[in-house]
């Protein structure tokens, strides 16, 4: 298996094919591969943020398909428009189904995805292979090195961390919740489930970590409950906020590569 990093920085397999990429005047984006064996088979990788990354992940797939590779296989570690898998008010498209066609038209023999939102993504794309979190958030707890509760920040990530504490052998869970104006998107009503969190060392753990608000948010709560640290744990650190208010907030936030590269005093980030 022979790689194409897409992301000179992003390179979890080993070393990549060389090739030259660039935008051109009118903003489309452009590839030259170098030759590489007939037969061949190609694991291509790339952060997908924006648009013009998916169609540089296009014309590479092109590209080795015109230079005579029969079998591609795709690593995103970030799908994009995973957080748009339903229309919550008429005028919305539904998002990640949009992307999920384009990488299905290209054929590819494996696709694999790192802690995708929701199980709609694996139940649209082909050929998929769902890498989970469970190694990423039992690397973060060995850093922590106490004893700690999980904490699930609302119902929809409830089912996903009960299989990480199983996988980590019956960590205890609590449960959270919040409301959401589907509208605005502004939160509020943060409750967490149990009478009293005295001493316990609470972690966070979620999928996106977008611009912060849930985390702050039921950080208060947890607080309010007596909570003696709080750690965050998301596979996929966006920060579009930045990261201050986090890092003031949580003892310490832990980040995958998966989206970008982040540094941050209390920022640890373990790479894909």
């Amino acid at each position: 298996m022979n790689y194409l990093h897409l992301d000179p920085l992003f390179t979890p397999f080993g070393p990549s094919i060389h090739f030259e990429a660039f935008v051109f005047s009118g903003g489309e984006p452009h590839i030259k591969i170098q030759e590489i064996p007939l037969g061949e088979e190609i694991c291509i990788t790339h952060r997908i943020r924006s648009f013009n990354d998916l169609g540089l992940l296009l014309i590479a797939t092109d590209a080795l398909k015109r230079m005579g590779v029969a079998t591609i296989d795709v690593f995103i570690p970030y799908f994009p428009a995973a957080r748009q898998d339903r229309v919550m008010v008429v005028g919305e498209a539904l998002s990640v189904k949009v992307y999920t066609d384009i990488i299905n038209a290209q054929g590819y023999r494996q696709v694999k995805v790192f802690d995708p939102h929701s199980e709609v993504v694996p139940a649209l794309l082909n050929n998929v292979t769902v890498l989970h979190n469970y190694d990423f958030v039992k690397e973060s707890l060995e850093q922590i090195k106490e004893e700690v509760v999980l904490i699930s920040p609302d119902g929809g990530a409830l089912k996903k961390i009960y299989k990480v504490s199983e996988f980590l052998g019956g960590i205890p869970v609590v449960e959270c919740s919040k409301k959401r104006d589907v509208k605005t998107g502004q939160l509020s009503g943060f409750k967490v489930y149990e009478d009293t969190l005295e001493g316990k060392h609470c972690v966070i753990v979620d999928d996106i970590c977008d611009g912060g608000g849930t985390f702050l948010g039921l950080a208060t709560a947890l607080r309010a409950k007596q909570a003696a640290k709080l750690s965050l744990i998301v596979s996929h650190g966006i920060f579009s906020k930045g990261t201050t208010a986090l890092e003031d907030c949580f003892d310490t936030v832990f980040t995958t590569n998966s989206f970008a590269d982040v540094e941050g005093e209390n920022i640890t980030q373990i790479k894909l």
